[in-house]
C-alpha cells in the first residue's frame, strides 16, 4: 500500500460512493470498500446527515485498518439481530463477518469505529506477487 489514506467528509448519502471510490483507488480491495460503506452509512443513519467524520485507511499490504471517527462519543454502535424481513440492522454483522477484528474507541469528544482486514498477503494492490521468503 502506498501510504495512508485520510478523508475528512460530511456523512451524506453522496459521501458513501465517494469514499468507496477513494478506497478502491487506494487499495483495490472490495472488502475494504464494503466496510467503509457500512461504517459511513451507520454514521449517517445514527448521527444524522451532515455529521463531520474522518475516514482513515492505514496498514501494510497484508493487514489493513479502516477507521471512521465521528464527534459523538455516546452513540456507541450495537450489533443487532434483525428479523428476516427487516431492511436494516445488518451492518455490524457484516463488518464482523468480513473483518479479522473490529471495535470502538471512545474519546472525550469523539468515537472511532475501526476494523482490521486481512488482504491477500501474496499480492500488492496492483496484483503483482509481493512475497518475501527467508533463506
Amino acid at each position: 500500500m502506498n501510504g495512508d489514506l485520510t478523508l475528512h467528509l460530511l456523512a451524506t448519502p453522496g459521501a458513501v460512493p465517494l469514499a468507496r471510490h477513494a478506497v478502491r483507488e487506494h487499495l483495490g480491495c472490495h472488502t475494504a470498500e464494503l466496510c467503509v460503506s457500512e461504517l459511513l452509512t451507520n454514521a449517517l443513519t445514527h448521527l444524522g446527515e451532515g455529521t463531520p467524520v474522518t475516514l482513515r485507511v492505514t496498514g501494510r499490504a497484508a493487514r489493513t485498518r479502516v477507521e471512521l471517527t465521528d464527534p459523538d462519543p455516546h452513540a456507541r454502535p450495537v450489533r443487532r439481530h434483525p428479523a428476516d424481513g427487516d431492511e436494516s440492522g445488518r451492518g455490524l454483522a457484516l463488518l464482523d463477518a468480513l473483518a479479522v477484528q473490529w471495535g470502538v474507541i471512545q474519546g472525550p469528544g469523539s468515537k472511532t469505529v475501526w476494523c482490521e482486514l486481512e488482504l491477500d498477503p501474496g499480492h500488492s494492490r496492483h496484483g503483482r506477487v509481493a512475497l518475501i521468503t527467508g533463506g
